[in-house]
């Protein structure tokens, strides 16, 4: 049985030779953006949160914002984060203060009956059972007014898609088919959003023959990747993130996006 996740199938969407890196090859780079470092340490306060919540105990904002603090004290690595602009460590620390506190005092007494944060899912993607999926729910909610089940999912990013953009995502879509399989099918569940640099919160549903389509186009990609035997590099402004920039082939060692551009003919 093989296992992947909506992780590992975007990464080979967004660029095949940076999928070969990570996961053929297995070459591990600590680096990370400065963007994936602030949304990490957002996510595992919001996890304490919750998880106090269940126990009982509602934190104090300023409790939230001590636990923030200490939590990216605790794991900021200077040499590990890669920077892309003029903002400075400090401008994130305050950006990652200001979503807890709007977060907070939109969401407080967080009475929406919270099941489980960081719920691990898998799913059978196939017939034959040779796939599966696995991924981490940031956090699972009954709600007892509409009987719905709904994920939810903490965004940091500074952009946020259109409507018709998240009725197509894939990520929430495989998490609410395997809550279906373990509460049945007929069970409603409710995608929620939490875009935290806008304050505001987005929903989508899935019918149950979406998310069977779903899963065949899933399989397709699946396919697809194991087919492949030329792991192209796909250059776009993500490079600029990426933390394989010293090794790939489409960078002559030049800083910055220009460095690829001059590579681009050549693949």
């Amino acid at each position: 049985m093989k296992v992947y996740s909506h992780s590992k199938l975007s990464t080979f969407e967004q660029c095949p030779q940076k999928y070969k890196f990570r996961y053929v090859d297995k070459i591990v780079i600590i680096e990370k953006s400065i963007e994936s470092f602030l949304g990490k340490t957002v996510h595992s306060v919001l996890e304490w949160l919750y998880s106090e919540v269940k126990q009982g105990r509602i934190p104090s904002l300023d409790e939230v914002i001590l636990y923030y603090s200490q939590a990216w004290t605790q794991t900021y690595d200077e040499k590990g984060i890669i920077f892309n602009g003029q903002m400075t460590q400090q401008d994130y620390l305050e950006k990652g203060v200001k979503f807890l506190i709007d977060y907070y005092v939109k969401h407080k007494p967080f009475d929406d009956n919270t099941l489980e944060v960081e719920k691990e899912i898998t799913l059978t993607i196939d017939e034959k059972g040779d796939y599966r999926i696995r991924g981490f729910i940031d956090r699972l909610v009954y709600n007892l007014k509409t009987c719905e089940y709904e994920i939810h999912d903490y965004k940091t990013s500074g952009t946020a898609p259109s409507q018709e953009k998240l009725d197509e995502d894939r990520q929430l879509a495989l998490y609410s088919i395997a809550i279906k399989e373990l509460f049945g099918k007929d069970k409603e569940v409710l995608l929620v959003w939490h875009y935290l640099a806008y304050n505001k919160n987005v929903h989508s549903k899935r019918t149950n023959e979406q998310l069977e389509e779903l899963k065949r186009n899933i399989l397709d990609l699946i396919h697809t990747i194991e087919s492949t035997q030329s792991f192209r590099p796909y250059i776009s402004r993500l490079c600029d993130w990426c933390e394989y920039q010293n090794i790939c082939p489409a960078w002559d060692n030049a800083p910055g996006f220009k460095g690829v551009q001059k590579k681009i003919d050549e693949f």
